[in-house]
């Protein structure tokens, strides 16, 4: 354990920059979402208006388990979708500011969206979100899921941040 706590969001220094680390409690102050859709235990890397990196610890104890397939555990793709909008959601609010925390941030398209490898019980998934463009309140991202170093799923996707 590195003395860090998940409560507060904490900078880190990189080379070129300062990035932030965002734990759970700070996540759910954040976003909307509740159990059970949270679909992020953290998110590392955080730099504002550009990217963040979102983690997904995947256990066998997860909900979606039960029906997805039972014999076979394997993570729902359109989850792995989720967990990529979720950590982008993330970054809009941290780079608009605290007036945008618990403001819904909506999918308006899905492109390109391809899945790799299963990602199974025990796998942490790795959601490199980066911003392409923002016009207003619209928001378009690239995305890409990794376990380990190998790349599982990416897609494309804009978002439209909710001000009501």
């Amino acid at each position: 354990m590195t003395g860090k706590t998940s409560i507060e969001a904490k900078s880190v220094a990189s080379s070129d920059s300062t990035t932030e680390e965002i734990g759970i409690e700070r996540i759910q102050e954040m976003l909307p979402h509740r159990f059970p859709m949270v679909m992020i235990d953290r998110v590392e890397n955080v730099v504002p208006n550009e990217s963040a990196i979102g983690i997904k610890n995947v256990s066998i104890n997860e909900w979606f388990f039960q029906g997805h397939f039972p014999e076979k555990p394997v993570m729902p793709g359109v989850l792995i979708i989720e967990a990529m909008a979720q950590t982008a959601a993330v970054l809009v609010v941290r780079t608009m500011g605290p007036d945008f925390e618990g403001k819904l941030v909506y999918f308006m398209s899905i492109e390109d969206a391809r899945f790799r490898k299963p990602v199974v019980p025990g796998d942490t998934l790795r959601l490199h979100v980066t911003k392409q463009r923002q016009r207003a309140n619209v928001w378009r991202f690239k995305a890409e899921a990794y376990v380990k170093e190998s790349l599982v799923a990416e897609a494309g996707y804009t978002a439209m941040l909710m001000e009501e």
